[in-house]
């Protein structure tokens, strides 16, 4: 099993980490001191098990949780407040350890992890069976004096700007650091590309205005107008008018 530790602390990930070396079955184990860490560090050691802190500087540990792209690792909530364990749960956590833990609450906490990655691992999807759709609700963007949190369903419509995307919402325009591809992979059917610049979010679309020689505009509910290319023409009209 592979766990990433995630706490802002240096003495609770030491004493993690020692915990989890004495445990049999734990094949790697990384730390990340914040939560923007923690997501970055994620596609590179692709871990199955977050041991996650819920007070953090900049983002929370149940933002992060709800941040976290599909196949999501499994989630345990490790914190000294009890009053977040229902929120905890809500999240989709497997378990919550309140400090200060001993080993054996800790073991009872792995032993919940591996019954969920058991039958993952053993059971062998078909493959044509379709991937399982991104869960992700929210986008953390890091700003110079901080982090945004922006809800995916807040998002009307995506441009590109070089090595970046530009997400439009109702309340701002932020500048994440991502191709538009990668990040419509993360956000699901929900988007669809509509231009080679640009996407949007279907359920935002109020009407699609028609131009000479096939291009077009799609009117948004908000009030923004979208480019639409005749490539992507098919595709816009076929995604409206898929079932929500």
């Amino acid at each position: 099993m592979r766990i990433l530790i995630v706490d802002d602390e240096r003495p609770a990930r030491d004493k993690l980490r020692r915990m989890l070396s004495a445990e049999p079955g734990v094949s790697a184990i990384e730390e990340a001191r914040d939560g923007v860490e923690a997501l970055e560090m994620l596609p590179s050691f692709a871990p199955d098990l977050l041991l996650l802190d819920i007070q953090m500087p900049e983002i929370s540990g149940l933002d992060v949780a709800a941040s976290l792209p599909a196949p999501a690792p499994l989630v345990v909530f490790v914190t000294a407040y009890d009053e977040y364990a229902v929120s905890a749960f809500d999240a989709n956590a497997i378990d919550y350890l309140l400090k200060p833990y001993d080993q054996p609450r800790l073991q009872r906490a792995l032993q919940r992890a591996r019954e969920r990655l058991s039958p993952l691992r053993s059971a062998e999807a078909p493959a044509t069976e379709a991937a399982p759709l991104p869960s992700v609700t929210q986008l953390l963007v890091p700003e110079r004096n901080g982090t945004r949190i922006v809800r995916v369903e807040h998002i009307q419509w995506i441009e590109t700007a070089d090595n970046y995307v530009i997400l439009h919402t109702a309340d701002g325009a932020p500048l994440m650091r991502q191709t538009l591809a990668g990040l419509l992979d993360k956000l699901g059917p929900r988007f669809i590309r509509c231009h080679r610049r640009a996407a949007v979010q279907t359920d935002w679309i109020a009407s699609i205005v028609n131009h000479d020689k096939g291009d077009g505009e799609l009117l948004l509910r908000g009030g923004a107008r979208v480019p639409l290319s005749r490539q992507y023409r098919a595709d816009v009209i076929a995604g409206t008018a898929a079932p929500r």
